[in-house]
């Protein structure tokens, strides 16, 4: 994954809605972003796993970033 890739990815995170982040399941979150990513930067089908695969990893992550903004 390029560092383009992973800038725009979390912009994406931190332009959305905390509330969509908190609200979606895990699954659905994860295709919620990866759905939103394309519009940015078409994916290949090795990106797309590698970005998934990386979501996935960060939902914790994600949803505590969330979490916060809505605590501001």
């Amino acid at each position: 994954m390029t560092p383009l890739m992973l800038r725009q990815l979390w912009s994406l995170i931190e332009t959305t809605q905390a509330t969509l982040l908190l609200n979606l399941d895990d699954g659905s979150l994860v295709q919620w972003l990866l759905r939103q990513f394309p519009a940015q930067h078409p994916l290949n089908s090795e990106e797309t796993t590698l970005l998934r695969s990386y979501i996935h990893s960060r939902l914790t992550l994600i949803r505590d970033l969330a979490h916060h903004r809505l605590a501001l």
